[in-house]
């Protein structure tokens, strides 16, 4: 029947090719002259109104075409690092095309950005900005809309040059992050085809089915019209009018409220609680009021001037497809309100006027929010801890964020409660004189902007090395005055919050947020005050620019360096003092020169006492027992693969099979070094039973091994993969897997002993043809769509979906 099917379709989409006078044979690279066969190209509009009907017969890109760009192309062309910039989540993205600037790479100045929906908002502005479409903008014709739809174009050659159906890709495949992309106009696609014929779309992967691609260009040569998609609903319109008139209040105290959440919430995708799923806003300044449609302020950073006297705060729709990398989620509700309020509006301080927008000033939030209390600041980034570290992790650079090669490939990260120590004690108030007298020192390199010169990183990296000391001389006076700092300085969450306690994953290029401690306890952890995860957002997130300078980014990256440090000092004051210098040279093997004189210098209280009490000398396992048992609830345990000990967790029901499975998968975790060669940094495993009626997914987690991380480069020349780990994690975790395997359950010790084992050619190439899915797989679209499901199933409001641009060739 199916194969009666594909036939049919394979005749009607044959037939639609050659009445339509489309052919994608050249033998000569030179273009047609499009403008002669079919006039000028200018933009046109495809955008319905909302009242307008779709024509009988006609395609509807919201029911049948959106779900295939979603399902087939999205899965590369997604944010900053679309190829040519081409993203086809929404009908914006389609209708602005393609472009051969590149985002990524280094700029001696900056770049003019190229954001979507925000940067321009007509076909005509991105044009101006050497944007180029990939649908039809001359004669509206059956004929025309084929050929000079570049669409069309890329899915042709994938049809006359299919994949090979199994092993791995031939050579001729780049698909490193760093290749030079082919982005070819209409009238530059003969000479592409002549050049790269395997290169049809979606590239290096099997092409559409039938059925998909005549649907397609059925719609492509009906013009390829947008519908009008959905609209908010009355729900969501009443809860919007309320939440900006919260954000809009006159007063200065509000109004500087509302520039501080502002300046944390941009980046994010806003939900309102209990509202549908997908429904998501953006926190925008618009020179627009409530009631009328949001103008956006298109400015680079959103602290920057917004440049009109008079503006407001506005929630924007997400529009387009949720893809994973860049979706973190922050949710509104009465109760989140009500928080605000308490936090911000109920207590007792005045504000006597509003910070200027001038760099020096915006940049540095201990300037610019001085006179909102600190501890509600604090406590504001502490009640949503994971979304606000995720910035940095998720943020819009999409490729490698600048930060990542900064940071382990997996560490803990614990918060100090506000107020600090006793609440009786003098602490607090001395530490707000402290952190007013290190104002100045405070500076980011933001201030500074993309003027900020090839070694102006110099003043930054001095200044940063100042605040160490600074703070380090407060720390030892306070554990003179207090004693040494003790489990009860740690923030618990109330036992409630599960944002009191996060595991950072890095995957090489990219990294992942979790809350709880996931896995063994690892080589390091960060412990967070106030000052340190305020200068994590507003360095990493607030104040960076993907578009910006090769200065501005290296400044970035190396004043990076010193808020590491700055967390991990703050995590060796708690542990014995004897023992810190040796802990720290541990994360600090091979260093040498200029950076090992300021990594050498100890500001971690080295002398002074710990008020943890240790009873063995595994000092960071016992302390994160202390700190778990500090923690209670708060500590989530959705992520362990080996639940905690608590009596709760005991009693756990779990089914055979998923007991059986985990209990296997402990042992795969057991793997060290050498034995994990076979793995990627990130690879998601479905596990079946025989019959198929129960099914498991696991993420496993490669922690690759470095000397240090204090160095920009050669990062290869500073492995240790002999202590390599593997971290396994029941479900789902991670935006960019970078391989998908299929196993049964009863395959599951040969699967292990295939990755402790198969080292030679012939063997590993077993391995992978038994249990991997490759790109060459035909069935690879079936898996991708059952884990992007199985996905939204398991994290719900969280999930997006996946992206495939770092998946192997193995």
């Amino acid at each position: 029947m199916n194969n009666t099917i594909n036939t049919k379709v394979s005749i009607l989409l044959i037939v639609l090719i050659l009445i339509s006078g489309c052919t994608t044979i050249y033998h000569k690279v030179q273009a047609p002259d499009f403008e002669a066969l079919y006039g000028a190209s200018q933009p046109i509009q495809r955008e319905l109104a909302q009242d307008t009907k779709l024509a009988k017969g006609a395609i509807s890109y919201h029911k049948a075409i959106k779900p295939i760009l979603d399902t087939r192309c999205v899965a590369c062309h997604a944010c900053y690092d679309a190829p040519c910039q081409l993203k086809l989540g929404s009908t914006a993205g389609l209708d602005r095309g393609a472009t051969k600037r590149v985002v990524y790479g280094a700029r001696l100045k900056a770049t003019d950005p190229t954001r979507l929906f925000i940067d321009a908002t007509t076909t005509e502005g991105w044009r101006e900005k050497d944007f180029y479409p990939v649908l039809n903008e001359r004669a509206d014709t059956a004929q025309a809309n084929i050929n000079n739809a570049l669409l069309a174009k890329f899915l042709q050659l994938k049809r006359d040059n299919p994949l090979p159906e199994s092993g791995k890709l031939a050579d001729s495949f780049d698909l490193s992050l760093d290749r030079e992309l082919s982005c070819p106009t209409i009238s530059e696609f003969p000479a592409y085809q002549q050049k790269h014929p395997n290169w049809g779309m979606p590239y290096a992967m099997p092409g559409l089915s039938l059925k998909q691609e005549y649907t397609l260009m059925q719609w492509l040569q009906q013009g390829a019209k947008f519908d009008a998609g959905p609209v908010p609903s009355n729900d969501a319109v009443k809860a919007i009018a309320e939440w900006e008139t919260f954000f809009n209040g006159a007063s200065l105290k509000q109004q500087l409220v509302s520039r501080y959440i502002y300046e944390h919430l941009f980046l994010g995708h806003i939900h309102f609680k209990r509202h549908p799923h997908r429904e998501f806003y953006r926190l925008v300044r618009s020179t627009t009021p409530t009631g009328e449609p949001v103008n956006e302020i298109a400015t680079v950073l959103p602290y920057d001037d917004p440049g009109a006297a008079e503006f407001y705060y506005r929630l924007r729709p997400v529009e387009g497809v949720i893809v994973d990398k860049t979706h973190f989620v922050y949710e509104f509700s009465k109760q989140k309100m009500q928080r605000y309020k308490e936090l911000f509006l109920q207590t007792d301080y005045s504000v006597t006027q509003l910070p200027s927008y001038q760099p020096q000033m915006a940049a540095n939030p201990f300037s610019a929010f001085a006179e909102l209390p600190k501890n509600s600041r604090y406590q504001f980034l502490l009640d949503d801890a994971q979304y606000f570290i995720s910035g940095f992790i998720k943020g819009p650079v999409c490729r490698g964020q600048i930060a990542l090669n900064v940071i382990r490939d997996r560490f803990w990260v614990v918060f100090f409660k506000p107020g600090g120590r006793d609440a009786k004690s003098g602490f607090d108030k001395e530490f707000n004189t402290f952190l007013k007298n290190e104002d100045p020192v405070l500076s980011l390199p933001g201030a500074a902007g993309d003027q900020i010169g090839l070694l102006g990183w110099h003043k930054y990296n001095k200044l940063a090395k100042e605040y160490l000391k600074n703070k380090d001389e407060f720390a030892n006076r306070v554990i003179d005055e207090y004693g040494g700092f003790t489990i009860d300085d740690i923030w618990n969450g109330k036992g409630v919050n599960q944002n009191a306690s996060l595991t950072v994953f890095r995957h090489k290029d990219s990294a992942t947020v979790v809350k709880g401690l996931v896995g063994e306890t690892p080589l390091t952890s960060w412990i967070l005050d106030y000052p340190l995860f305020e200068r994590i957002h507003y360095l990493l997130v607030a104040g960076f620019n993907v578009y910006g300078s090769m200065d501005h980014q290296l400044a970035t990256r190396l004043y990076m360096d010193f808020l590491r440090i700055d967390g991990e000092d703050n995590f060796l004051r708690l542990l014995p003092a004897d023992q810190r210098n040796q802990i720290h040279d541990s994360w600090y093997k091979g260093i040498s020169g200029d950076i090992a004189k300021y990594l050498d210098t100890p500001y971690y209280s080295s002398g002074y006492p710990t008020g943890v009490v240790y009873k063995t000398s595994h000092y960071k396992q016992e302390f994160f027992a202390q700190v778990k048992q500090r923690l209670g609830n708060a500590v989530s345990e959705k992520n362990s693969l080996n639940p905690c000990e608590q009596e709760a967790c005991k009693k756990r029901e779990f089914s055979t099979f998923r007991k059986k499975t985990d209990r296997v998968m402990a042992e795969l975790a057991k793997l060290k070094g050498q034995e994990l060669d076979l793995l990627p940094e990130m690879s998601i495993v479905k596990i079946s039973s025989k019959a198929g009626k129960s099914e498991m997914i696991y993420t496993l987690l490669l922690n690759k091994a470095l000397e240090n991380v204090a160095i920009m480069i050669s990062e290869d020349l500073r492995r240790e993969p002999e202590l390599d780990t593997l971290t396994i994690v029941p479900g789902f975790l991670g935006s960019y897997p970078n391989y998908f395997f299929n196993v049964e359950q009863e395959q599951l010790t040969e699967f292990i002993q295939g990755i402790k084992y198969a080292r030679n050619d012939e063997e590993i190439e077993a391995f992978y043809s038994q249990f991997g899915i490759r790109r060459t797989n035909p069935t690879i679209w079936e898996y991708v769509d059952w884990f992007n499901a199985e996905h939204l199933k398991y994290r719900g409001l969280q999930a997006g979906l996946f992206d495939l641009n770092r998946y192997n060739n193995l």
